[in-house]
């Protein structure tokens, strides 16, 4: 008997091939197998469906989906069927579907262990909170095992955190929850931590914080052992939560006696402190002073505390804790925020900086540290600082350049820390032009220098030095900035490019070089350095802007398509993803993180981010195929969008954004704030709501088109143009408001808003002084005339035949207008220095986007004139007097319009192609860049550096170029 239980099943046996097949790739091959093994067993029903998902991956969707439904209805029970169409339901995201599989397995097989658990984590996976505690009710009672109760109890309290109504959260759903643990407290049926875990959960929801204090502190508080601290850190929680600041500032206090470098503990032993004084504390007179022992209530027993904890870090010998040292430091800036006189008492900030510095300075910590509590000194302290920390740099004597160098790592890391808190107080700031020329000499010189300690280093590892290149390109931007001299920047790309051939993984490197072609409109050097910054998960969406914002604007359209799938790729796995760890969260009792997992995924499908690449996305798409190489109807339907929803969550948009990714030692004064941030987000969400709608309303042209088949004007206008009309006329009015508040925001806004390595600033301003939103809203209001000379005909419509003709002439100036703003070099070489004016690529992407509107636009007028001019040729023939018979004003208008059209398009043609040759024939790298003194080296990094922006440029103008040829071709079309 014991040999049987290993007999094969011989299905499995003859199913291996065709697993194996999918599993390598070779969807073809199982398709071809899967056909053999039925021809010989009809009834293989597995077979079927490994079929099916092999058809679904070679796009054969309807197909795959038709084949598993006739698996699907005969309701399944053997695990391999089961198993495949659940693989196959996920890949055709219809995770709802697993779950009717699993209800009919449950209904036929009502005693499975296996498949009820399985219908639970069908349920979880499609949010169905509701059935999933129906489901784990019925799993417990199958299987009486804890963890099964619990999937239950956490299901209601999921049920609680989705609820629309507060109310009925707080008064069903985790009350009964309340009352389904107490249940098992009672009956000492509590085994596991994740019970507790969740317990406290249910408490801290319902804001019975004494309870859950009371839990933490029992017996069921032992079993929270996992992380460490984790009673402590929740009792605090809660001391706080209820104000208890007597036991909140014993117990911070007791846990700094064991832990004197834990941060937040210094953070709540001061908060509590100085809520007791506010409060005028006492002592009780007898007994403890509270639940957890001690209570400091003065700042003079605040003060011997710390000095306690200090002199216990000097008692030591080595490996000294930096905590206790900041700590004082943070009481000084609290106590003197109180204008309290004990301030004093614990020593001048200088001079305890300064011991700091002389304890740390050698750690790169040091700096981040220190610069929290630069504001603690006086504006005249500054230099005395910065010379008095110089002291402790051991340097060797001064060479040729009169610079003196550290003699190894640590004295290194001292001098730089020194260097990056001089800046942090804006000494750099205050220097003039020759000065920072002078401190760029001796940055340079500096990191050098300390190329040599690094040449050990793996190829993955940092140079020690890095930070003085990265410093003395911030110094180039600050002159470029401030005298508006491009050469600075042709030298800072060159530094940073030579910093990179260093140290090749240097994110911050590659950051700022990504920011600063991007800024001279050059995208092609930009794709690889962001793919070798090898961007991970969420950090497409925190830092994925820095690539998107320029992809398109810049005219790389093949590299915009790349970044925007980047993204989107990232944006769409997360639903699936998100599902597996909320099931895993389950399987294994971290019910703490499954309303955690759940908020992220909300955060990532609101991001604002990702509404915005999802727009961009779908524009470029149209802009690159629409009449070109599929009718723009059947590419407005390809990508299911729905002109009458708009699906971005305006209400609930996070701006996700990472804005501060970029190093800056700038002072506070200098630095991003959050005013910044504020006017960043209404700058991109106007920008966003602008470009939304227009392409909800490039849907609704193409949902106008008439359909190709002659028919009688009647008809048409009955089944064509009055069709849906209606959402037309909402949209353009939004989009007229949303350009006024475009408008209004931008005249607010002055140059040079932002901090230089703070946001980006959105394409809203360039794009509304190219002309082309206006121009765009123009062409937009047409159909809507049109939809009326089709009603009134063309015999009773003079006033608006009049109308329309001016419409036509009027977009015809504002398009020549566009191009006039692209018109001019985008290097211009004046005095042997190269100037760049990328304003004028993003000028000529906006021409092509306003032109594709336009077109589709003339197309949609088209379809309604031709009708129109035939019927009455119909009428002249029958009258026979077509010489007295004027030509109507519309349609020679139209006619006039679409010249106008071609010779625009041949102009702009014109304008690229001798753009291309004069860039071409710059030798921008033979050039001397005035006022350089670079080495042979630095000037080749220099070159390299304009080379790839001279590249890049051409590559734009070809890709701007080739798709105005194509949409050229498609003016023969118009005519009528």
């Amino acid at each position: 008997m014991a040999a049987r239980g290993h007999v094969q099943d011989p299905n499995d046996r003859r199913l291996r091939p065709i697993y194996d097949y999918l599993d390598n790739g070779n969807n073809k091959m199982a398709i071809q197998q899967a056909d053999k093994l039925l021809k010989k067993h009809k009834d293989l029903h597995c077979a079927k469906v490994l079929k099916a998902i092999g058809l679904q991956r070679t796009g054969k969707q309807d197909e795959a989906f038709a084949l598993a439904q006739e698996v699907a209805v005969l309701e399944p029970t053997d695990d391999n069927s089961l198993q495949a169409l659940t693989i196959l339901y996920r890949e055709m995201h219809r995770p709802e579907l697993v779950t009717k599989l699993y209800e009919a397995a449950v209904r036929k097989v009502p005693a499975s262990e296996e498949y009820h658990s399985h219908l639970f984590m069908a349920y979880a996976r499609v949010g169905e909170y509701k059935k999933m505690q129906q489901a784990g009710m019925a799993l417990y009672k199958i299987v009486p095992k804890n963890p099964y109760y619990f999937w239950s109890v956490m299901s209601l309290v999921m049920q609680a955190i989705s609820a629309q109504d507060e109310k009925l959260s707080q008064t069903m759903f985790l009350p009964l929850a309340e009352r389904m643990v107490e249940k098992m407290v009672k009956e000492e049926k509590i085994e596991a931590e994740a019970e507790v875990q969740l317990y406290f959960m249910i408490l801290e929801r319902l804001g019975k914080y004494v309870e859950a204090l009371e839990v933490v502190r029992g017996p069921l508080g032992e079993k929270l052992t996992s992380e460490l601290q984790s009673r402590e850190n929740k009792c605090m929680m809660l001391y706080r939560r209820l104000e208890r600041w007597p036991e909140c500032n014993a117990l911070s206090s007791k846990l700094l006696l064991k832990n004197p470098d834990d941060w937040q503990f210094y953070l709540l032993y001061f908060d509590s402190l100085f809520h007791l004084i506010d409060q005028s504390w006492t002592p009780p007179q007898e007994g403890d002073h509270s639940a957890e022992g001690e209570v400091h209530a003065s700042v003079s027993q605040t003060i011997s505390f710390m000095e306690d904890r200090i002199a216990t870090e000097e008692a030591k010998e080595s490996k000294h804790l930096r905590g206790p040292y900041l700590a004082r430091l943070e009481l000084i800036r609290r106590l003197r925020e109180r204008s309290c006189p004990e301030a004093q008492q614990l020593g001048e900030p200088l001079e305890l900086m300064f011991q700091f510095f002389v304890k740390f300075g050698d750690k790169p910590c040091c700096i981040t540290d220190l610069k929290i509590f630069l504001d603690l000194l006086a504006p005249d302290q500054h230099v005395q600082f910065i010379n008095r920390l110089m002291e402790a740099v051991p340097l060797g004597s001064p060479g040729e350049d009169g610079f003196a160098f550290p003699g190894d790592t640590r004295a290194l890391q001292r001098h730089l820390c020194v260097t990056q808190l001089s800046r942090g107080l804006g000494q750099q700031h205050l220097l003039n032009t020759e000065g920072k020329l002078g401190l760029i000499r001796e940055l340079k010189a500096h990191y050098r220098h300390g190329l040599q300690f690094g040449k050990s280093c793996l190829k993955t590892e940092l140079q020690f030095s890095d930070m003085y290149c990265l410093m003395a390109a911030h110094v180039y931007i600050d002159l470029w900035i401030e005298t508006g001299d491009q050469s600075m920047l042709w030298q800072c790309l060159g530094l940073l490019e030579e910093g990179l051939s260093h140290s090749s993984s240097n994110a911050q490197f590659k950051l700022l070089l990504l920011l600063l072609y991007c800024r001279l409109g050059a995208f092609e050097p930009v794709v690889d350095l962001y793919s070798s910054l090898d961007a991970k998960h969420v950090q497409h969406d925190t830092i994925g802007y820095l690539l998107t914002r320029y992809a398109e604007s810049l005219g790389q359209f093949a590299a915009a398509s790349q970044s925007c799938n980047f993204s989107l790729r990232f944006f769409h796995s997360n639903q699936k993803d998100t599902s597996e760890y909320i099931i895993q969260a389950y399987k294994y009792g971290a019910f703490e993180k499954i309303p955690e997992f759940i908020a992220f995924r909300n955060r990532l499908n609101h991001s604002l981010h990702f509404a915005q690449v999802r727009t961009e996305r779908m524009l470029l798409d149209l802009f690159l195929e629409a009449d070109i190489s599929s009718p723009l109807e059947e590419s407005v339907k390809s990508m299911s969008l729905c002109p009458e929803e708009d699906d971005i969550p305006w209400d609930n948009l996070r701006d996700n954004r990472d804005l501060t990714v970029l190093v800056s030692w700038d002072p506070k004064d200098r630095q991003l704030n959050e005013e910044h941030q504020q006017r960043s987000l209404e700058d991109e969400t106007l920008w966003l709501r602008l470009r939304s709608l227009t392409l909800r309303l490039i849907g609704c042209v193409s949902a106008l088109n008439h359909p190709r088949a002659t028919r009688n004007s009647e008809k048409t206008t009955e089944n064509g143009v009055a069709a849906k009309p209606s959402s037309l006329q909402p949209l353009l009015s939004q989009l007229e408001n949303t350009l006024n508040q475009a408008t209004q925001f931008t005249e607010k806004q002055t140059q040079g808003q932002y901090p230089f390595l703070g946001p980006v600033a959105s394409r809203l301003t360039q794009a509304l002084s190219s002309g082309c939103c206006h121009c765009q809203l123009s062409s937009l209001q047409l159909p809507l005339h049109l939809q009326e000379l089709e009603t009134a005909g063309l015999d009773e419509s003079t006033e608006l035949q009049t109308q329309i003709s001016n419409l036509f002439k009027s977009l015809a100036v504002q398009l020549q207008d566009i191009l006039e703003k692209c018109k001019g070099d985008l290097i211009e070489v004046k005095d042997g220095q190269n100037k760049t004016q990328e304003f004028l690529l993003e000028n000529l992407v906006y021409f092509v986007e306003t032109v594709c509107i336009v077109l589709w636009v003339s197309n949609y007028c088209g379809s309604v004139l031709r009708p129109l001019k035939s019927s009455l040729q119909k009428k002249k023939k029958k009258k026979k007097e077509a010489s007295s018979v004027t030509v109507p004003p519309v349609l020679s208008a139209y006619q006039e319009f679409s010249g106008s059209l071609q010779s625009l398009l041949n102009q702009a043609l014109e304008l690229i192609k001798s753009q291309e040759l004069s860039l071409t024939a710059l030798k921008l790298g033979e050039l001397s860049l005035e006022g350089q003194t670079q080495s042979e080296a630095e000037g080749t990094f220099t070159k390299t550096a304009i080379d790839k922006v001279q590249s890049s440029y051409l590559r734009s103008l070809q890709e701007i170029g080739e798709l105005l040829k194509k949409r050229a071709d498609t003016l023969k079309s118009l005519k009528i």
